[in-house]
């Protein structure tokens, strides 16, 4: 099979991984993935602030892995149809944790490492991010999938915080289990890092011999060379700064890990040209990093956020290569057939994908699959503009999309919201043809002006799917809407490896 660089795939890794990647032979040189970790919370994307609803967020993807029919599928299917050691595990881990959200956490991580051991080269390496509350759950996993002998490190990724524990001591550290696929032919490249303050003091930057004496087995004293030393060799313990709010590199995902992390990891499990995979990629920084080190990349997630996110991430960061012509989406609409068979499919990612089609426009903070529960139900997306420069008065307009079958009484409903949410407009995104009576209730529904604008709005728009593909516009004061997403800076020609 022929694979694609700079591809992102969306939809659950488990399917992409399966269909897009057969047989055994291995794609990928290195796998980093950072998953949803089991803590009952939810992960949000927080958009740009600075306007009206500065707070407002929206699930990117939930930690939502709960005990449920699914999981106790996978359960039975890990148990009576991939091997003796991975039967023995699971039921094990069951008989100790229970049926409960822990082991169906476990459980579908397990079928996951499972596909991800089957696309790893022989020559290959993989990291697993997980904080303390799953990794030693996670290493038993491992050590039977990849087994114990190709354990190679557990990495600790140590960073500084603000305290808030009580009666324990701070938790200022992620784990990274680091596995190679055959660990008499994995790549690794060994990487250097600075002296102690305390070696330098004694040695400066003179190399070092040391030894023991063969007869004896007591240490012969240090000689120094007159040649200088180029380091000493990097441990498992990486003190790495978390980002800063104020950082240019956040993205505003918060379980954003800094670039430094990863790039120290790429470029020790692999060199240039080689494939790098981040199955849960998030807002893209494994991608960012591999396509500045000049390393080939696959990313798969499961939110139509993220994937916009590391789109516009990458056109911004790597301008100068025209990267937004070179990236290749997978699983997402590209025309009215894909939209359709994407809402039958999940009207809830269709919805999403939707809404994301207008600029400007953010998810409702209420918006999520449960609040959904398969129905068209409350505001799917606002949009905020500023409607008076002069007192820095915002406004905005709400947004209802629809998958299947529109009526007239749909505007009316949207009116009434507009009205009840004190908006300045609303605008209906729909999959179908709108009827004539929708046009004409939209149409009696009125405008609306801002300050120091010349013109009218109209207070209803419709805009279907079909328009959004064609580059259509709603007619609202664009010179005035906020951009949602918050600009990744440039990466320059030294850095990105260009020349």
């Amino acid at each position: 099979m022929e694979m694609q660089n700079r591809t992102l795939y969306f939809g659950d890794n488990l399917e992409i991984l399966r269909e897009k990647f057969p047989g055994s032979e291995g794609y990928f040189d290195l796998i980093y993935l950072d998953p949803p970790f089991n803590s009952n919370r939810n992960y949000n994307v927080i958009f740009k602030e600075g306007r009206i609803d500065a707070n407002a967020q929206t699930h990117a993807f939930e930690d939502s892995w709960h005990w449920g029919e699914d999981a106790q599928k996978t359960f039975e299917y890990l148990v009576t149809k991939t091997n003796e050691d991975i039967s023995n595990l699971m039921q094990a881990l069951v008989k100790i944790i229970g049926h409960n959200d822990v082991m169906a956490y476990l459980t579908m991580m397990t079928i996951r490492m499972i596909e991800l051991h089957r696309v790893l080269k022989p020559t290959g390496s993989i990291y697993l991010h997980c904080d303390p509350t799953a990794s030693h759950y996670l290493k038993i996993v491992l050590d039977v999938i990849f087994g114990k002998n190709n354990f190679r490190n557990e990495i600790i990724w140590s960073y500084k915080k603000w305290a808030v524990s009580q009666n324990f001591f701070s938790r200022n550290h992620d784990v990274i289990l680091f596995y190679s696929k055959d660990s008499n032919k994995i790549l690794f490249n060994t990487l250097l890092q600075a002296r102690a303050e305390s070696t330098l003091k004694r040695f400066g930057n003179k190399k070092i011999i040391s030894g023991f004496d063969p007869k004896s087995g007591k240490r012969i004293p240090s000689q120094l060379e007159d040649r200088e030393s180029s380091g000493v060799k990097m441990g498992d313990v990486w003190e790495i700064p978390i980002i800063a709010p104020s950082s240019k590199e956040r993205m505003g995902y918060p379980t954003q890990k800094p670039e430094a992390l990863l790039e120290r990891i790429i470029k020790a499990s692999s060199k240039e040209g080689d494939w790098v995979l981040d199955p849960f990629c998030g807002c893209g920084t494994t991608v960012s990093v591999a396509e500045r080190l000049k390393r080939n990349w696959v990313g798969i997630d499961v939110s139509t956020l993220s994937i916009k996110v590391i789109a516009k991430r990458l056109s911004e960061q790597f301008s100068s290569k025209s990267l937004k012509q070179k990236i290749h989406v997978d699983g997402l609409p590209k025309d009215l057939n894909g939209a359709k068979a994407l809402f039958d499919k999940s009207p809830w990612d269709f919805e999403y994908w939707a809404l994301l089609l207008v600029e400007g426009a953010m998810p409702s903070k209420n918006k999520s699959k449960e609040n959904m529960k398969g129905a068209d139900k409350g505001i799917d997306g606002v949009i905020t503009f500023l409607k008076d420069p002069i007192k820095h008065e915002y406004g905005k307009i709400i947004i209802q999309v629809k998958g299947g079958k529109v009526q007239r009484n749909q505007i009316a409903t949207l009116k009434g919201d507009v009205d009840r949410e004190g908006a300045d407009g609303g605008l209906f995104i729909s999959l179908e043809e709108p009827t004539g009576p929708m046009k004409e209730e939209a149409y009696l529904s009125g405008s609306f002006k801002i300050s120091h604008y010349m013109g009218e709005f109209n207070k209803i728009q419709i805009l279907t799917v079909k328009d959004l593909l064609a580059g259509k516009k709603p007619d609202l004061p664009h010179a005035f809407v906020n951009p949602v997403f918050k600009k990744a800076e440039e990466v320059n020609a030294d850095q990105a490896g260009l020349f």
